[in-house]
Formats: structure tokens, sequence, C-alpha cells
């Protein structure tokens, strides 16, 4: 059965409070010092407090991973799902409370192997989910598989001889399917890109899918060691109608401007691997998002207690 990790805020609902972002976080993050995950945390708990989300107006969503304890540190409903099932739960929860912004938080393992398959048709049905990919190229939890995005030759302990095959790129898989909307990357060792884009993906009407490049000190450490030492190396998309994070045009003077409408220019992009490229590679506001097409009726209390009732006298001796 399905870990449930609820924690809502102890105050009064009193909408003049302002939250600040040390008010999202519940307690302190049971990672590897140097974890990639504390970057992404500390991302989001700024874009709650620069929004005012309430805790019990919001849920975060995960499989199973390093970064899917993330509803546990999360001051907001939250569901630690099983492996690569975050989407479908995500997607359901959607559908029965739309009232909620919901946050699906997966690792490379957890959403591009055994949750392939709902990754492909979450990103089809384009449900209004704020997903977040932390990928570290390695099943860091259960310590040092290869997993689908670990760099061909890397040596693990499934693969001590070196990842046999190509890496699968996240970026293009979802670029390629059928009403994809929004497609970013950004990466942990930059924090004002990591928060710049998550804010653009909040605002996404429909499924924004963020790759999060992170680093793991204890498994993958030097997978993006070169990228960290020569800011050269990496090039940023800008766009008028990209992510925005200013303060990084004197760290990183490789930037390309890129139309995020332009689908083609996109997939381009995301194949070529002579850089390390972050920002928005497609947006789209105009795709129909799923939990609108097909909505579900409200129910109410009473209606939901007869069920139960009737559920439970099924059982009764």
């Amino acid at each position: 059965m399905s870990n449930i990790a609820i924690s809502l805020l102890d105050i009064e609902d009193d909408a003049s409070q302002c939250l600040v972002a040390e008010d999202y976080q519940t307690r302190v993050g049971k990672w590897c010092a140097g974890c990639g995950d504390f970057g992404a945390l500390n991302a989001i708990k700024r874009l709650l407090a620069k929004e005012q989300l309430q805790p019990e107006k919001m849920a975060f969503v995960s499989g199973i991973g390093c970064s899917s304890r993330f509803p546990h540190y999360v001051n907001a409903y939250g569901f630690h799902g099983i492996h690569g099932r975050a989407l479908t739960i995500a997607t359901g929860l959607k559908l029965t409370r739309p009232e909620l912004d919901v946050f699906v938080v997966m690792g490379d393992g957890d959403c591009t192997s055994i949750g392939a398959g709902h990754w492909i048709h979450a990103t089809r049905y384009n449900p209004n989910l704020t997903v977040l990919l932390l990928d570290n190229n390695i099943y860091g939890l259960t310590k040092n598989q290869t997993s689908p995005t670990t760099p061909q030759g890397y040596a693990s302990n499934t693969t001590p001889r070196g990842s046999f095959l190509p890496a699968l790129n996240p970026l293009q898989a979802t670029l390629g399917v059928s009403n994809a909307s929004f497609v970013a990357q950004t990466a942990d060792w930059v924090p004002a890109h990591l928060y710049a884009t998550l804010q653009a993906a909040y605002e996404h009407p429909g499924f924004s899918f963020v790759r999060i490049l992170q680093r793991c000190p204890k498994f993958t450490s030097d997978v993006f060691a070169e990228q960290i030492k020569d800011p050269d190396l990496t090039e940023l998309l800008v766009h008028e109608n990209g992510v925005d994070a200013p303060g990084l045009d004197k760290l990183f003077k490789a930037r390309r401007e890129h139309d995020p409408k332009d689908i083609d220019a996109a997939r381009a992009l995301a194949q070529r691997t002579d850089k390390l490229r972050l920002g928005m590679f497609f947006r789209n506001d105009s795709f129909p998002v799923y939990d609108e097409i097909r909505a579900v009726p409200p129910v109410t209390v009473e209606d939901k207690i007869a069920r139960l009732n009737k559920e439970f006298d099924r059982y009764a001796v």
C-alpha cells in the first residue's frame, strides 16, 4: 500500500497572513550533503512563497526514489506513491480536485523507466500539472544502478563495464509526443535559472515538464563536473517569451535566441550534444487541458459517506 505523507501548516486560515519560504518546509531533508534535491526544494519554497499558495490548497505527488521524498518535506497535502505511478495519481487527483495546485516530483528511473508509459500519455493528455523530473542519471536510493539516462559507458553496480546503451533523452522523448505543451530544462547548480523555470512552469496552463539536471554527490558527482567548472560549455536559451533569469549574462556568455513556439527548432536543439542547454524549449498555451475537457462532476460529502457505507456493507458479517 502506498505511503501517504500529509502535513498542514498549523496556522489560522487568514488570507492576510504572509507566508515566507521557510513556512513551506516541515522538516530537514534527509538527503546526502550536496544533493541537488536540496536546490530543487529551495526553489519550490521560493515559488510557493511568491505565489502565496496556501498549504491546504496544493498537493505534492511523488513515486519512489531520493527525489520522491519531497512530499515529506513540503508543507502541503502529499502523496508518496509507488514506483513510476506518480503521474497517474496526480492526474486522478487533479480531475477530482481541480481547485488544487498539483506538483509532481519524480526521479529519472521513476519517470523514464517503469513510469515511461504514464509519462508519455500524461504528456499527451496535457493535465494542468507542474512536473519536476530530477535527473541525476542513476538509481541513487537503491545504491548505484544504471538508469535510462545514465551516459553510455558509465559504470554502475548493474553495468560495471559501463552502460551499454545510449542514454535516453527526456527532452527529445517529451517533445516527440503529440500535445506536449511545455518542455524546459534547468540545473540545480544554477539556482536563479531553476527558480525562474519553475515559475514559468507553474504559470503555464497544462502539463509543464521540467527536467532538472542534478548532481548526485555519492554516485554521479562527475557527470556535470566539466559544465560546472566551465560555464562556456553551457548555452542559455533566451527569448522574451522564454525563461527570464536576470543576472546570468556575465556567467553564461553562450546565449541563443530561441522562440519556444517553434517546435521544430526545439526538437533540433534537444537532439544536439555540443553544449548543455538550459531554458524553455517549447511552450504552447493553446492546447486543450485534460482536466477541463474531462471534468468530473462534483460529489457532495453526503454522497461520499453513502458510497463508503455501501462499500463497507459489502463486507459486513
